[in-house]
Order: structure tokens, then sequence, then C-alpha cells
């Protein structure tokens, strides 16, 4: 399989730290990087798309497309030759290549966590710039005191360090749940732990409706949604108009039993805003 040119130059620029409009990206090869967390849209009103981890790219080019240098693979293209052998590595078994490369997810954390994967002890530790990537969770487990926090915004989810006064009353696990599915990996293995679940996303529709749809129906009461006591202060002062005008409810406000929930869902309307919940990252 060959990757056109017009798709290599876009995923070029991405590599390099930019980010593009999706409107500019409708490549299928373009929604499966997304899907597999590699590409990711860090805000949802601009609609525009980043790369969360250049390796991971390298990666899924080296094993999808057989290219092993981006930046040579286009210039070979543009010069019209054909692709010469340094650039391809040795083709992969059709079943191989039909599997998914990046099964799990992200965990971070301010203080070391104790679990187990595999049946061994296994610590995480914090390490400024890093993240851990749980590839077979399927056997890990967190220590039952440890609070699983499912963190929306990859903004959050990087400077965990600096809202540590919203976590005091218990010991947290983050992991990065931005661009997840009701069948992800994440609410997959949250089905098989006992520990309970903090939903911690935005203040707006979009975001309750993400905990509704794709956590509270799987987990029932082991979760919660995360809400700052100061929430209608914040709301007031900071939130976003714009927030409130584009989303629309995606779920059913009969349905929902936590009188926490439904008071947001009535500031919201009264203030006709949003927050989202970067406000709450400490400068």
């Amino acid at each position: 399989m060959k990757l056109p040119l017009v798709i290599a130059e876009k995923l070029q620029q991405l590599s390099r730290g930019e980010m593009l409009q999706s409107s500019k990206l409708n490549f299928p090869v373009i929604a499966e990087l997304l899907s597999e967390g590699i590409l990711y849209k860090p805000n949802k009103i601009n609609d525009l798309v980043q790369v969360i981890d250049g390796e991971e790219l390298d990666a899924f080019l080296n094993k999808k497309f057989s290219i092993s240098n981006l930046d040579l693979y286009i210039e070979t293209l543009r010069q019209g030759d054909v692709l010469p052998t340094r650039l391809h590595s040795q083709p992969l078994d059709p079943e191989v290549k039909s599997k998914r490369m990046f099964k799990g997810f992200l965990v971070n954390c301010y203080e070391p966590i104790s679990t187990t994967l595999n049946g061994k002890n296994f610590i995480i530790y914090p390490v400024e710039g890093t993240f851990r990537f749980i590839y077979d969770f399927e056997n890990f487990t967190p220590d039952p005191s440890v609070t699983i926090v499912g963190v929306e915004n990859p903004v959050n989810f990087r400077y965990v360090e600096k809202q540590k006064d919203l976590f005091k009353s218990i010991k947290p696990m983050f992991v990065c749940s931005f661009s997840q599915s009701p069948d992800s990996d994440i609410t997959k293995w949250l089905m098989t732990v006992p520990n309970t679940y903090l939903h911690f996303g935005d203040f707006n529709f979009e975001g309750i409706g993400c905990y509704l749809n794709q956590f509270k129906a799987q987990l029932g009461d082991r979760a919660t949604f995360y809400i700052p006591k100061n929430i209608e202060s914040i709301l007031k002062t900071y939130g976003s108009r714009n927030l409130y005008d584009v989303q629309k409810l995606n779920f059913q406000i009969a349905s929902i039993d936590q009188d926490s929930i439904l008071k947001l869902i009535e500031l919201i309307h009264h203030y006709k805003k949003g927050l989202d919940q970067a406000f709450l990252i400490k400068s």
C-alpha cells in the first residue's frame, strides 16, 4: 500500500508540531490515526488536529506503509523516482497489519502509585515530561485504594501536578480519556478492576454527555463526576457563551439520578455558559 504524497505532506506538518484543521484532513488514514489515539483534537471548538506522540506516528507509518523515513519518502515522491529499498522494511503479514496497533491507554500521576502488572508488583513513578502507556491492560490492576481519574482534556492530563489541590481527599491515578468511545480500552479495563472512577471533564453538555454515555452507563455507582465547590462563581465569571451555544444535549435528563449533575445542568442553562476544564490548571 502506498501513502499518497498529499497525505504524507500533511502528516509531515503534523509531525513537526503544526496543528491543522480537520477539514483539510478528510482521509481514511487520518480517521484511523485519530481512532488509535496517535492524533487528537485538543480544542473541540476550533476542530484542530495535532500529533500526540511522534514516535507512535513513525511506528504506524512503518508498520502500515513500510515508511521508515517520512521526510525521505516525501522527497522521493516529489522527485518522481521509484522508491528506493532503504525506505521500506519487510512487508508484514496481512493478518498482523489488520490488527489494531496501539491498544491500551496513557497513565499519569503526581505521586507513586502501587499496581500489579502480569502478577508482579509494578510502581508507577511520576517523572516530569513522561507518561506511562499501559499496553497489557487486561493484566493491569491498581491498588484498591486508588481512584481512577479519567481526564478529557490532554492539557489537564499533561499538568496533573498543577491540579493537586483538586484531589486532596483521594489517591488519584489519571488515565487519558479523550477520544474514547463507550467500548474503549479504558472502559473495558474499568469493568474488570474494583477501583472507583472519577470523571474529570469539561463543565458543559459535551463533558456531561461523555461521562453519562461512556462511563456512568457502564460503571453505575462506581462512577462520579468531578464538580468544583465554586463551580457557580467560576462558571458565571469565566464561562464561555460559545461552549453553550454550539452544544446540544445528547443525554436524557430524566435518567439522571445525581443531584450534583442536575444542579450543574441548571447552572449551565441559567448562565448560558460552559467551562473548559483547562481553566482549573494553576498557572
